[in-house]
């Protein structure tokens, strides 16, 4: 019997051919095609008074230069403003070359397609732009206060203004539960700018084909799909005449679900324009300066609680530094707005924020988007009450937590995906029970002690977090099984390391009962699959795995029937093993899958053995009804699509022991520990291995990274020499322990797994140093000369 891998931690098979250097990327392709290059503002506001470009037009190689004034009606637009929303009053987006003022350092203004990317660079570096220097403002908190404007048409640089509220059962508001509570408290937290930083920048590659006037895209994205309407729509070509394929993708993290951009849609046109191939790497600086950054914001916090620490009402104010454009909505504020509240069964909420325009780089999500900030403030506040009451914060933790009979559980507010806040399943009291055993929580008290009495400080701290995934409206999957018996798998979205390739295998592996090695699996090429949304918010294997699933189903159901005429069985009464399908209790009534996907595809000619088979006069058919049933497609295949009624809701809970030395202030984190639950797990080691993942780049934003501006709008740390980043020294080993749920939403039972990693982990740092100094952290990240600094304020 066929094994369902299904649940099992196989390894990931692509691992092989990226790991012997077969991957293809996008810089691997289009050896011989024109190279694009950018001139970028170095000021973060200016009005542009000239652009003069005569001084390029001798560099040898050159073959255009370009600037908005260049463009057609359409792509001289303003980019897309992807998600709109009621509260996003005063949206702005960039337009593909800036037209009259830059609103950040970085923002392109000239395009230059030269002979190769040196030349290119070259002839940049003699075009002169006459720029209008004016006062940028960098600072969230100064830009509300009375700043200088980013856009002169919107009053007090506020984008978007929202506010959700949630009374207490008897209907009083949270700030009247708040008043009335038996005790307060207020302060204010800040999570500094960051950002993805892959390891692979974007880049662009485009071919026109003049004769059939067709365009072929590749794009680092994790949208091919949306990336196509995209160029079709700014481009004024049929969408059917356009490609775009997501070749190997080294990393995304968020910042490449934004689209189009610039790049997207003036490499393409000029390709076309050109007649030629044209290309664009990111360098690093780029994307320092010209992508997407996240994570900044501020909040203002009030909480009303009892003497058990149950939190009777929640005040929370936001700032989001949403950067000088708003290309993807105000997603980001509306997830810390609404995932904020955790596991927690809160008496009543008001959460209020307000999307501000800083002169710096557009922020659009970051793996977790806007869930570590909404963590950092719940968890901060719920460490806040315990100090306040003098209990143990895990207990203070266990009073406000969702019991397991109580789900469904509805929250009242509005997700992301503008479906209602309703958590599916969970056992939150288990995973707090499982993390503390962990962990060794009630055992640390002695540990400290021994850790004390030879001079060194130690500190535990815990974060716990709810995570919506696998969020609308939809994905497809389409599923083929050749006269080889070979399964050939495809899905819209894309991969940037995920183990697509892997899990999405298991589940066609299992759902057909053949062996995972005649599986094959693409994703990302709008040839194979042309409808998808795109890989983002821990929803590949929810959304992509059921639709898999369901066409899978079809296929099986489809051969199933065409054996038993076959067998001249009942179909209730065969199976699938090993890609034969049997007779249940007749060892020798037995079909070939291969030999099944011939027969539903009637031939009239034989070209080879097993095609033989399915010609006209081989008895392949009943003679007397046709060779292909009515209502059914010749060929063994079948595509469905998953789209589901809501988010799903993973959780987690994290712990940590750190270090901090007495002299240097110098943080080490000596254990780490992760309870998580992500529904049915496919593939317990990928989940791991995404896990340990997110918890590295939540270590880097909690202790190292940072974008530092200066008051004038300069990165001042744009490039891996400054951003620092942790190493695999400064990473701990991360053990994990997994809780399954399944969620009742979909067929496979499965929950988002993705960004869970990353989410509460400068929470559970910043709770461990300050249970280690006895000194109030509430902001994050925390270096050793700040944390240096604390300790001289606190004295």
């Amino acid at each position: 019997m066929t094994p369902r891998p299904f649940g099992d931690p196989i390894q990931r098979r692509e691992d092989s051919r990226l790991l012997t250097g077969q991957g293809r990327y996008l810089d691997d392709l289009g050896a011989g095609a024109l190279a694009a290059a950018f001139v970028r503002s170095p000021h973060a506001h200016a009005r542009i008074r000239d652009i003069d470009v005569s001084g390029a037009l001798d560099v040898d190689g050159l073959m255009a230069v370009y600037t908005w004034e260049d463009l057609p009606q359409r792509l001289a637009e303003p980019l897309p403003l992807l998600i709109p929303h009621p509260a996003l009053t005063h949206g702005r987006t960039a337009y593909p070359l800036a037209r009259d003022v830059v609103r950040h350092v970085g923002e392109p203004v000239v395009m230059v397609v030269a002979r190769d990317r040196y030349l290119a660079e070259d002839a940049c570096a003699l075009i002169r732009v006459d720029y209008d220097v004016r006062d940028p403002v960098v600072d969230i908190e100064e830009a509300v206060r009375g700043g200088p404007d980013v856009h002169e048409d919107v009053p007090g640089n506020v984008g978007a203004h929202l506010v959700q509220e949630v009374p207490t059962q008897a209907g009083a508001p949270a700030r009247q539960a708040i008043e009335t509570a038996p005790h307060t408290l207020a302060f204010r937290l800040r999570i500094e700018r960051s950002a993805s930083t892959p390891l692979e920048g974007r880049g662009v590659y485009a071919r026109w084909d003049a004769d059939d006037r067709s365009l072929r895209v590749y794009s680092s994205t994790q949208t091919s799909t949306s990336v196509r309407m995209a160029i079709a729509a700014k481009l004024d070509l049929p969408l059917p005449s356009v490609e775009v394929i997501a070749p190997d993708v080294g990393g995304g993290f968020g910042v490449k679900i934004v689209h189009p951009w610039p790049e997207e849609v003036l490499v393409p046109w000029a390709a076309i324009r050109l007649g030629r191939e044209v290309k664009w790497t990111e360098d690093r600086r780029e994307h320092f300066i010209s992508s997407a950054h996240e994570r900044g914001q501020v909040h203002f916090v009030r909480v009303g609680f009892d003497d058990a620490g149950r939190v009777l009402g929640l005040d929370v104010t936001i700032l989001h530094d949403h950067g000088a454009y708003t290309p993807y909505g105000i997603i980001v504020p509306i997830i810390t707005a609404t995932q904020l509240l955790g596991p927690y069964r809160i008496g009543s909420y008001r959460v209020e924020f307000s999307s501000i325009y800083t002169n710096t780089v557009q922020v659009t999500p970051y793996r977790g988007a806007g869930r570590p900030q909404g963590v950092f403030c719940m968890e901060r506040t719920m460490d806040r009450i315990a100090a306040h009451l003098g209990l143990d914060r895990t207990a203070v933790r266990e009073a406000n937590l969702i019991q397991p009979d109580e789900f469904p559980y509805d929250q009242h507010m509005t997700f992301q995906d503008g479906r209602p806040l309703i958590y599916d399943s969970g056992d939150y009291p288990e995973s707090l029970r499982m993390l503390k055993e962990m962990i060794g929580w009630d055992e640390f008290p002695a540990f400290r002690e021994e850790a004390e009495a030879e001079g060194r400080r130690v500190g535990i701290g815990i974060g716990c977090y709810v995570e919506g995934t696998g969020v609308g409206p939809y994905e497809g999957g389409h599923v083929q099984v050749t006269s080889d018996g070979r399964v050939h798998v495809s899905t819209g979205l894309t991969s940037q390391g995920q183990g697509h390739e892997t899990v999405f295998a298991q589940i066609a592996a299992s759902e057909l009962g053949v062996p995972i090695e005649r599986v094959s699996v693409v994703t990302g090429d709008t040839r194979r699959f042309g409808y998808a949304v795109g890989t983002f918010a821990s929803r590949a294997a929810v959304m992509s795995g059921n639709a898999i699933a369901l066409a899978c189903r079809k296929v099986r159901d489809k051969a199933l029937r065409i054996a038993a005429d076959a067998l001249e069985a009942d179909p209730a009464d065969l199976l699938i093993e090993e890609g034969v399908v049997r007779v249940a209790g007749a060892p020798g009534a037995s079909i070939p899958l291969a030999t099944v996907a011939t027969l539903a595809n009637p031939l009239r000619y034989a070209f080879d053995e097993e095609a033989a088979r399915a010609t006209q006069f081989a008895g392949a058919s009943a003679p007397d009804r046709p060779p292909v049933a009515e209502g059914e497609e010749p060929g063994l295949e079948g595509r469905d699509y998953y789209s589901p009624i809501r988010s799903t809701f993973a959780s987690g809970m994290h712990a940590a022991i750190v270090e901090t030395d007495p002299d240097t202030a110098e943080i080490r984190i000596l254990r780490y520990a992760v309870v998580h639950d992500c529904g049915r797990l496919i593939n317990p080691a990928i989940v791991e291995g995404q896990i340990h993942g997110g918890v590295a780049q939540g270590v880097g934003g909690a202790l190292y990274e940072r974008m530092v501006y200066d008051s004038h709008g300069q990165l001042l740390n744009a490039s891996f020499m400054d951003f620092l980043m942790p190493y695999a020294t400064e990473v701990p080993r991360v053990e994990t322990a997994h809780l399954e749920t399944p969620s009742p939403l979909n067929p496979l039972g499965i929950k988002g797994a993705g960004e869970a990693g990353v989410i509460p982990v400068s929470a559970v740092l910043a709770g461990a140093i300050e249970d280690a100094e006895g000194i109030v952290v509430d902001r994050m990240p925390i270096s050793p000369s700040e944390l240096f600094q604390l300790r001289r304020g606190a004295i």
